[in-house]
């Protein structure tokens, strides 16, 4: 007999048991009633959200994902429903996945691999399960695992040998660029060895900084891609599982990398502004390169009427940089405002003069124009109740060119993980859907505009050293020597690091952003403040 399996990629909200109860309830009802599946299979730790973080720790939260088990069970009779639920036993708290049937709870399987690394920290949490778990439907034996169990060696042939014909497993997956064919590399691989088909599950959402993009798919016990859900989409389709393997026919095609990326930025803004009951976005535009992108990944995760942006012109300005931002407002149909920022920065000059009177121009000038507009931004956050987007780029909050209070104040931080070079991308690959972006801006040198002339390059190495130098430090690991071996000048390679190095104090005071690398900042790299290392040691050896 055929088993209809329903994959049930949705995007829950962490901590909003009783939305995610709903949620849940009516999806297992429309593919029961619509789909006609005999199981409905859900992402991990569904009823709570992923990742709930130290929210585990609290004794009523594990109470109220207990009791929402049991109203989903109640719910949602006629029709199977494997979902993940944090499991209380005893002093132990384990990662599960629940089989409900009937208004009962028919088996729990507990996570055996803990994933404890990168944006992971569930050995905080969770104890280790050691036991499998089948339950039969329509004569047959399915057998359940929840994400990292399925990337370790053995566990599918355990089942095997237990007498499984099907493995489903349930994931909170998150992106990075070309995260989707790892995935997929890694369980056809294993499927292919033990000849058992599988049926993989995965969240779709933002949540917080991280970004699930679905893409659920199943393989034939050949370890062929049969079916796949579309990416950063909620999505409800049905696979079948008959004849001792699974039969399907709708596989969605994966993103080219940059429009994946483009995506998943989207998602992250839209996620961030509605979970969080935001009225909207705004954020200052200069006619640079950044916030142009930004300005075009809002509207298009929010819609041009939930966008604004503000024109803040100083002394420093250049006409084409005004003339280019109103062009993209026009383009993107958004309203904005323009308020010059010269008053402000000559009230603050004033009150400070007697201060500065024996000091010389620097940064500090610098750094008074874009705190100005840091303090016109947040006023106009709180006044509208729009969340305030910063511009910042990841090649800048590396090296620290950004401003404390200035140019880094706001709620979410869209491109933070998205480097220099990569903007350019995102931006063409945008104006590929439809011109938002003017030519000039993306061929113009970036510049701060803080300064008369100012452009970036003129206290930083060009992007396209900048960048792969920041990749390998940071992303790779890759000490000072390694990277000079690559083909960089010792001075390009000590200057990069140096900077990484000492604003570390800045990033930690950044806002969240969206990660889309394997290695952000934030979760993915925790490195003191208050420390003696420098990472261009070896290079002062060497000499």
């Amino acid at each position: 007999m055929t088993v209809n399996i329903a994959l049930a990629q949705i995007n829950p909200a962490v901590g909003d048991i009783q939305a995610n109860q709903n949620l849940i309830i009516n999806t297992a009802c429309t593919a029961r009633d619509a789909l006609q599946a005999d199981v409905v299979v859900f992402p991990e730790l569904t009823v709570t959200g992923y990742p709930p973080e130290d929210l585990l720790f609290r004794r009523d939260f594990i109470q109220l994902a207990e009791q929402a088990v049991q109203i989903i069970a109640e719910s949602t009779q006629g029709i199977d429903v494997v979902l993940g639920v944090p499991e209380q036993q005893g002093d132990q708290l384990f990662n599960s996945a629940a089989v409900l049937r009937d208004g009962k709870i028919l088996s729990m399987y507990r996570k055996q691999a803990l994933p404890n690394y990168g944006v992971f920290d569930e050995h905080r949490y969770f104890a280790d399960g050691d036991a499998l778990t089948l339950f039969e439907v329509k004569g047959h034996q399915l057998a359940l695992t929840i994400c990292e169990d399925i990337w370790q060696p053995g566990l599918i042939e355990q089942y095997k040998q237990a007498g499984a014909e099907l493995i489903m497993t349930l994931n909170a997956s998150p992106f990075h660029a070309g995260k989707i064919h790892q995935r997929e590399q890694v369980v056809c691989e294993q499927v292919s060895l033990a000849g058992v088909p599988l049926v993989y599950v995965n969240q779709v959402g933002g949540q917080d900084e991280l970004i699930f993009d679905g893409a659920s798919f199943a393989v034939n016990a050949k370890g062929e891609v049969v079916y796949r859900a579309a990416e950063f989409e909620a999505s409800l389709q049905t696979v079948g599982f008959t004849g001792g393997d699974i039969h399907a026919d709708a596989i969605a095609p994966v993103y080219e990398e940059v429009a994946s990326e483009y995506k998943a930025l989207v998602l992250g803004i839209q996620d961030y502004v509605r979970k969080n009951g935001f009225g909207g976005a705004i954020l200052g535009l200069s006619g640079g390169i950044d916030s142009a992108l930004v300005l075009a990944l809002a509207v298009d995760a929010l819609g041009a009427d939930n966008v604004e942006a503000v024109l803040m012109p100083s002394r420093y300005t250049q006409d084409m940089s005004n003339e280019d931002a109103v062009l993209e407002t026009e383009a993107l149909g958004i309203n904005y405002h323009i308020v010059p920022i010269e008053p402000a920065v000559n009230a603050f000059a004033e009150m400070l003069s007697p201060i500065f009177a024996d000091s010389k121009k620097d940064t500090t000038e610098e750094n008074i124009q874009a705190r100005s507009r840091g303090v016109l931004l947040m006023a106009l956050s709180n006044k509208q109740g729009k969340l305030l987007l910063t511009t910042g780029n990841k090649s800048e909050m590396s090296v620290g060119y950004a401003t404390l209070y200035g140019d880094m104040a706001g709620g979410f931080a869209p491109i933070k993980d998205v480097p220099k070079l990569l903007v350019y991308k995102l931006a063409e690959y945008r104006n590929s859907v439809s011109p938002v972006i003017p030519s000039r801006v993306i061929t113009r040198p970036p510049s701060a505009e803080l300064a008369p002339d100012q452009v970036d390059e003129d206290s930083l190495p060009p992007y396209s050293v900048l960048d792969r130098i920041l990749e390998m430090y940071i992303e790779q690991d890759m000490d000072a020597l390694a990277i000079t071996a690559q083909g960089y000048t010792q001075a390009d390679v000590a200057r990069a690091i140096s900077l990484v190095d000492r604003n570390e104090y800045k990033r930690r005071q950044s806002p969240p952003g969206v990660r889309i690398s394997s290695r952000a900042f934030g979760r993915d790299r925790r490195y003191p403040i208050a420390s003696g290392y420098r990472g261009t040691h070896l290079l002062t050896l060497k000499q």
